[in-house]
């Protein structure tokens, strides 16, 4: 005899009950790898933010720190060139002990760092026009310090030529 298949077809359920938890573990494993990119990626891009924030105060706090040091040289010569005009309209006075004054304070003044090459050179101009000093390369000794105010005595060069500068005023 030949088989014959049944006219319904034959079902088999086969009950296994509910899904092992590490089943169901292994089934949520590319979720829990999408988390951690995106994760990932949030730590990363607030980083990167941070750190471009904290660039641009640097360079922020650099900027204001150079401008605040340019500001202060400008006020700085400012006042040096404030006070050398006095100390010339001193030196230009009659008095004596005004004048003396006057060429104290300009010495001084050259010995500043604010004071520039032309300006010393302007300085020194100055200098033997009040002193009535010629052009010339004999350097006089100063005044001693003790007395100088009342002193009848020329007060000397005031050491702001160089050799190189004494050539090209020739």
């Amino acid at each position: 005899m030949n088989p014959t298949p049944s006219p319904s077809p034959v079902h088999n359920i086969v009950d296994t009950g509910a899904a092992e938890w590490w089943q169901v573990l292994a089934a949520l494993g590319p979720l829990a790898v999408l988390l951690g990119a995106i994760l990932a990626a949030l730590i990363g891009w607030s980083t990167l933010r941070q750190r471009t924030t904290a660039d641009a105060l640097a360079l922020a706090r650099e900027a204001d720190t150079n401008a605040l040091k340019q500001k202060t040289d400008a006020d700085s010569r400012a006042e040096w060139w404030k006070r050398t005009q006095w100390a010339l309209d001193q030196a230009l006075a009659k008095d004596k002990n005004t004048k003396a004054l006057g060429l104290a304070t300009l010495a001084v003044l050259t010995r500043s760092e604010l004071a520039r090459t032309e300006e010393l050179e302007l300085l020194d101009i100055a200098w033997q026009a009040v002193n009535g000093e010629d052009d010339s390369d004999d350097e006089l000794e100063p005044a001693d310090d003790a007395g100088f105010m009342d002193s009848d005595d020329n007060i000397g060069d005031n050491g702001t030529t160089s050799d190189d500068s004494e050539e090209g005023r020739k």
